[in-house]
């Protein structure tokens, strides 16, 4: 592709135009063949990576040849089963547990994810947690600030800290919700934060746009993963996800394209602060 900024004057007489008059000449093929793995050679790192939706990221990173790490607070069998998994497509993994809320942790663990994995291409902020109540006044100031510190703090902090170590090409991809659009009237703190997500995604990317990297966002809607029997009653996890057009809930496995298709510069190299809605055809305002 062109790094050119413009383009030569020039004009055709008659439309719709011809290609071979155009300079430069536009760039129509597949930027990578059919069936290459669009993540050759990059290394990832996925908070949240243990299980759910992170999990088959990393799952499906590796299978277009990224290396991964993932972090995760203190789920060591699931984490050990991701990193199982991932080895097992041949990529290399490291699992890192801690708290992403914490600054230091996070400055720490991408140290060491530079330091045994060599470098760092694509950034997934994907940890988070969510604690129903059924009023405002319910939400105390420790669970305000707790949702706060892991669901938007923790984004920050690690895109902060790897900054330092992602070039042009670099992606950071963070994991939003359809809350964030709809609400939530049990998930006020939670909601909130995914807001505020939207907003850190658009904000980054016209801060980075300039130095070649990319950041997006995907808006899950109602996915089965280990968070929800973690979170809601047993009546409410009976009825989960068939409120949606679909009337089921989604799976993990069925988000992580969008992460690889946001991750890929040979996909999305000319889509930054965008968010890609994964709900089961629920139609929301961006």
């Amino acid at each position: 592709m062109t790094d050119e900024s413009t383009l030569p004057p020039q004009s055709q007489e008659q439309q719709p135009g011809r290609t071979a008059a155009m300079e430069p000449q536009p760039e129509e093929q597949p930027r990578a063949p059919a069936g290459t793995p669009k993540l050759q050679g990059c290394v990832a790192l996925i908070s949240g990576g243990d299980s759910g939706i992170g999990r088959a990221v990393a799952l499906a990173f590796a299978d277009h040849g990224a290396d991964v790490a993932i972090l995760y607070l203190d789920e060591h069998d699931d984490a050990n089963e991701t990193k199982r998994q991932v080895e097992a497509s041949g990529r290399r993994c490291i699992i890192i547990a801690g708290d992403v809320g914490a600054e230091a942790f996070c400055r720490e663990a991408v140290d060491r994810v530079v330091g045994e994995l060599g470098k760092l291409d694509i950034l997934v902020n994907n940890a988070a947690e969510q604690h129903p109540q059924d009023s405002l006044e319910k939400i105390s100031a420790d669970q305000l600030e707790r949702t706060f510190r892991t669901n938007i703090f923790g984004q920050f902090f690690l895109a902060k800290a790897a900054l330092k170590h992602m070039r042009k090409g670099g992606s950071i991809i963070n994991t939003t919700s359809i809350t964030a659009y709809q609400g939530n009237p049990r998930l006020i703190d939670y909601s909130a934060t995914k807001g505020a997500i939207v907003s850190f995604t658009r904000a980054l990317s016209n801060s980075l746009v300039k130095e070649g990297i990319r950041v997006n966002a995907v808006a899950p809607g109602p996915i089965w993963t280990p968070l929800i029997p973690s979170t809601f009653p047993p009546e409410a996890v009976e009825k989960f996800g068939s409120d949606t057009p679909m009337g089921r809930p989604g799976q993990p496995d069925e988000l992580a394209p969008s992460y690889v298709f946001l991750a890929s510069n040979a996909d999305s190299s000319y889509i930054s602060g965008q968010v890609i809605h994964v709900n089961g055809g629920q139609v929301v305002e961006s």
